[in-house]
């Protein structure tokens, strides 16, 4: 038992130094942050170039943060819904500590200046490495669009593709695989929110997406009872005839090789099985008709 209580006391001596030295570290931070909330931005970057240490950094990097979401904000604006603001946030934070190291204030430029320019590279680096399409395909996509909006311009109505392809002098063929080779090509998240239900459940992508190899089972039944309908009072030759032909698309040759009859015969029973069905069916169409 004395074992015991001692490694427990050592145990809570452990945390509690533990504990105290995340709290001076914390209060270091406060002090250092105090003191750069106090500095103009001249004297602060010439502190952070003499002493670029990361708690320095990091308050920059905090400074300039809104920057980096407006510049964000303002690319995203022209991009589909697939594309997630936050990844864009997250590579502009790169371009904006990049700016941080490489900035140089005796060049006698604002930082804000300067940043703006490496924050939105590194969101189109980032937009570049999402995009599937190569960029010489974007290219040349982009001389297509300009030769229709001058096009449009000029005549005043939406250009044809043979204007189009005068307008370049490249075959007309060579403009419609250059139109679909930059269609646009994209990924999304099947977790992606769909729609707000109520109750507050979110609805995602992979709730609403089709199984298209899973069979409807009110269509299964009605096709069954169709099936029964349409196959009530034929004999065993004229059933073989109605399968053969509608559903193994077989000529009324082979089927007559199949049955051992004429083609003849196999016509005039298949005239015969239609006329009878269309009799029996004529007083029942109503229940045929889709349900609202």
């Amino acid at each position: 038992m004395p074992s015991t209580r001692a490694a427990h006391a050592a145990s809570s001596e452990t945390r509690a130094a533990e504990h105290d030295r995340h709290l001076e570290a914390y209060r270091v931070r406060l002090e250092i942050r105090d003191s750069l909330d106090a500095l103009d931005t001249e004297p602060l970057w010439k502190l952070f170039q003499a002493d670029p240490c990361e708690d320095k950094r990091n308050y920059l990097i905090e400074k300039y943060y809104p920057l980096v979401r407006y510049n964000a904000e303002r690319v995203y604006s022209r991009l589909p819904d697939e594309v997630d603001i936050e990844d864009l946030v997250s590579a502009g934070l790169f371009g904006l500590m990049d700016a941080i190291h490489a900035f140089d204030l005796d060049r006698g430029v604002k930082f804000e200046t300067y940043c703006a320019q490496r924050i939105r590279g590194a969101i189109l680096d980032e937009l570049r490495s999402m995009d599937w399409v190569p960029r010489l395909v974007r290219h040349r996509t982009s001389k297509v669009e300009q030769a229709r909006e001058r096009l449009k311009m000029s005549l005043g109505r939406k250009p044809t593709e043979i204007e189009i392809s005068n307008e370049l002098g490249v075959d007309e063929e060579e403009v419609k695989k250059i139109l679909r080779d930059g269609s646009a090509v994209s990924t999304t998240s099947l977790n992606r929110q769909r729609y707000q239900s109520d109750g507050n459940r979110e609805v995602c992508e992979i709730d609403v997406l089709q199984d298209g190899s899973q069979m409807d089972p009110l269509s299964e039944i009605q096709r069954r009872d169709l099936k029964g309908l349409l196959t009530k009072g034929l004999s065993r030759a004229e059933r073989l005839i109605v399968i053969l032909y509608y559903y193994e698309q077989m000529t009324m040759k082979e089927i007559g090789a199949t049955l051992d009859l004429s083609e003849s015969r196999v016509s005039q029973m298949h005239s015969s099985i239609l006329a009878r069905l269309k009799a029996q069916l004529q007083h029942r169409e109503r229940e045929f008709e889709p349900t609202e």
